[in-house]
């Protein structure tokens, strides 16, 4: 794809979401104030998964979703709320999120492909799945029949919709997201900062921008960059660690990772409860419970992950509210957020049909603590030094280490210390809360786990992986402001210049060229074309090593919906399951090794695959098996004759397509 028609596209893909956060700020300034314009950010993308969610429960076009924006620009204009000079003070916000977003759409420009490796081709066919069929619940593309009721889409459904209205393939839309998701994410965390400190407003922004102690270890004993992120993302046994910054590299842009943009918008309502709650009129306070329930309800359906983790922390925090401020309206908040929060998407509770988690577990084998430390240890050093001065008042707190100590659960003893200084606290400073979540969810996954499919070694594998994600989150940014609070209170190293935040930016924007890292190239093996490989055309390197294969879903995809489509199966993490995932069709069965952690061991984990095989090598069972399917096209290309002996039937099926090696028929009839 042409790179100016990508710069089109970009442009158009961020005055969407500048519109719709333009209508939304002014309702929003009653309850936030100055935080209102940075706040509408992630608010607006959550607002229109919202609509553009209930178009498509209702079988209406989600683009009717943005009348709801419409409406609130015309009552802003209406009102005169929106005056330039006003907005000019405000850019500055822009600014912080412009710098999020281009930093990694950088990161995606030099490292653009949608490959087999980590779970892009799923992601990407949750989202081309959306785009072509933007129903709810959307279709399982790798699952004939079958509906994603049985995992969290949220995020797919949001960017999905994105694209739809202004009309971006998703092969690039899909390299748009980690900018949509570190540019909102950055506005939010800016204004935690904003509100939290009087300098280093910016520092809480280099939670989605750190690495663990592990990563310069690694380089220091002579990985390389990609390698040291690698093995750091395994430094747990049995178990995956992965952090914003290895995720955004990575490129993968799975569920945990798009909801980035609402923990970090959570977390700001949080920090603005917390502060100013009691200077809130009763709209005030309406408003932001909105917001709450808006941010917690959205979260289940995003990542399910998320929600296991954030919900105990809404519900303790608002009862902590209700408990400081001794006051009705707050109880009532405290009774109305999670009541609201279920409400909005309760149809998708009535739709869940969810198989993979079964219960808690506990008594699995201690954690490393050297893993632990070289993870963990940049952001607990921090939290040592802030509560430094109880330990000298209390030394009696040390004990409560020792038993854990002395039987072997070392990362208990580490955690729990700093975490029982700042509950014994008398005032919590919001930083303090962060940081008490963050160990408590350490902890909990130090004792307990998530049983799921995976068992034995691996049974803590999801738990680990998933709530180290949100621990990142939560202790990163609370120790973050500790350190801000206090570097704050120093004498400035450098003099408050606008320039050095330009230059920073530039030089923020700018790294992903210098670091160069490239998965494509160095785990995929994919040959670039020789004069270079800068695009956010994630389908681009198809035209190089492919041209058959690309010019054949560029086929499909100008196909209706409502096909179904029948190509190899060959297992997890392999060049399979590309048709389904390049086009959005859905295919009998995809990646197996997912479909199993969604629905279960049934009779379909072995009667897909041998239909599948019988539908390419048994002529007189292929119409009979592709019916019972509902499948209306066969894709025979190098892939299915690799893993098949193709012998197809004389009639029954038209061919429809054969170039470039690839043949695709359509049943008849």
């Amino acid at each position: 794809m042409d790179l100016i028609l990508q710069a089109y596209d970009v442009l158009l893909w961020v005055a969407l979401i500048k519109g719709i956060q333009l209508a939304l700020w002014p309702r929003l300034r009653p309850a936030l104030g100055d935080y209102a314009y940075p706040a509408a950010y992630p608010a607006s993308l959550l607002l229109f998964a919202l609509a553009t969610w209930y178009c498509g429960l209702l079988g209406v076009p989600v683009a009717l979703a943005l009348l709801v924006f419409v409406g609130l620009g015309a009552y802003g204009l209406s009102r005169g709320e929106y005056r330039p000079r006003e907005i000019r003070d405000l850019l500055a916000w822009d600014a912080v999120f412009a710098v999020g977003f281009l930093f990694a759409l950088a990161v995606r420009f030099v490292n653009p492909p949608i490959g087999y490796f980590s779970e892009q081709y799923m992601n990407h066919a949750f989202l081309a799945s959306v785009i072509r069929e933007p129903v709810v619940p959307p279709l399982d593309p790798w699952f004939a029949g079958g509906h994603l009721t049985v995992y969290y889409y949220l995020g797919h459904w949001l960017m999905g919709c994105l694209a739809i209205v202004t009309g971006i393939p998703s092969e690039v839309a899909f390299n748009l997201i980690p900018g949509t998701v570190y540019g909102t994410a950055f506005a939010a965390l800016y204004a935690l900062g904003h509100l939290l400190l009087s300098r280093w407003r910016w520092l809480p922004l280099a939670v989605l921008l750190l690495v663990p102690p592990s990563v310069p270890w690694f380089l220091a004993t002579g990985r390389d960059l990609y390698g040291a992120l690698q093995d750091t993302n395994w430094i747990v046994a049995g178990a995956r660690f992965e952090f914003p910054a290895f995720s955004l590299l990575l490129g993968n842009v799975h569920a945990f990772e798009m909801a980035v943009f609402n923990q970090a918008f959570l977390l700001l309502l949080l920090g603005f409860a917390w502060c100013r709650w009691g200077g809130l009129d009763l709209r005030g306070r309406g408003t932001l419970s909105l917001l709450l329930a808006l941010s917690i309800g959205s979260m289940p359906l995003l990542c399910s992950w998320d929600a296991l983790v954030y919900g105990p922390v809404v519900a303790v925090f608002l009862l902590v509210l209700s408990l400081r401020e001794r006051d009705l309206p707050t109880l009532a908040a405290a009774v109305a957020v999670p009541a609201a929060a279920l409400l909005i998407y309760l149809p998708y509770y009535l739709h869940l049909e969810p198989a993979g988690v079964g219960g808690i577990g506990w008594g699995f084998s201690p954690t490393d603590p050297f893993a632990f430390l070289v993870v963990w240890g940049g952001f607990l050093g921090i939290i040592y030094a802030a509560v430094a001065r109880d330990i000298r008042r209390f030394p009696v707190l040390l004990a409560l280490a020792l038993p854990f100590l002395a039987v072997g659960y070392v990362v208990l003893g580490i955690a729990l210390v700093p975490l029982a200084c700042l509950l014994l606290r008398r005032r919590h400073a919001f930083p303090a809360l962060l940081c008490i979540a963050g160990l408590s969810v350490l902890v909990f996954c130090e004792v307990f786990y998530f049983q799921e499919m995976l068992g034995g070694d691996y049974s803590r594998f999801n738990t680990i992986f998933k709530f180290y994600f949100d621990a990142w989150i939560l202790l990163g940014t609370g120790s973050l402001l500790l350190a801000g609070a206090w570097l704050a209170g120093r004498r400035p190293v450098l003099p408050a210049d606008r320039w050095l935040a330009v230059v920073a930016a530039i030089a923020l924007i700018a790294a992903p060229f210098a670091l160069d890292v490239d998965i494509g190239r160095g785990l995929l093996g994919i040959d670039y074309p020789p004069a270079g490989y800068r695009t956010l055309d994630g389908f681009a390197y198809l035209d190089a090593t492919r041209p058959g294969e690309a010019a054949a879903v560029d086929y499909l995809r100008t196909l209706p919906g409502g096909h179904c489509i029948v190509e190899a199966e060959n297992g997890d993490y392999g060049y399979y399951s590309r048709v389904s995932s390049f086009s959005g069709i859905p295919t009998v069965l995809g990646q197996i090794g997912h479909e199993l952690t969604w629905r279960g061991n049934g009779a379909w984990y072995t009667d897909r695959p041998a239909e599948i095989r019988a539908i390419y090598e048994n002529p007189e069972e292929t119409l009979v098996l592709m019916e019972k399917y509902n499948a209306t096209l066969l894709y025979v290309g190098e892939p299915e004759h690799e893993r098949y002996d193709v012998r197809l039937p004389e009639s029954g099926l038209r061919l429809v397509y054969d170039e470039g090696g690839v043949r695709i028929y359509e049943r008849i009839g």
